[in-house]
């Protein structure tokens, strides 16, 4: 039996069902950016891409983490 997905990657499918497109493409989007702060990485997910605050919030989060714990 698989344990259900938590966290940030719980958003994924929604994100997906919603924007139409896959979450490699908003994670290489945020990668990309110049910006680096939380809160203006989903200002412009929210701002420029018309993401819900939650979307563009678990998207950041995600890709943040998953930086931080491959440094």
């Amino acid at each position: 039996m698989t344990e259900p997905v938590k966290g940030p990657a719980s958003y994924f499918p929604s994100i997906e069902a919603k924007y139409g497109r896959p979450i490699a493409e908003w994670l290489e989007l945020i990668r990309a950016s110049p910006l680096t702060k939380h809160s203006e990485l989903v200002g412009r997910l929210k701002s420029e891409h018309g993401l819900g605050h939650g979307h563009a919030n678990a998207l950041v989060a995600h890709t943040l983490a998953e930086d931080k714990a491959k440094a």
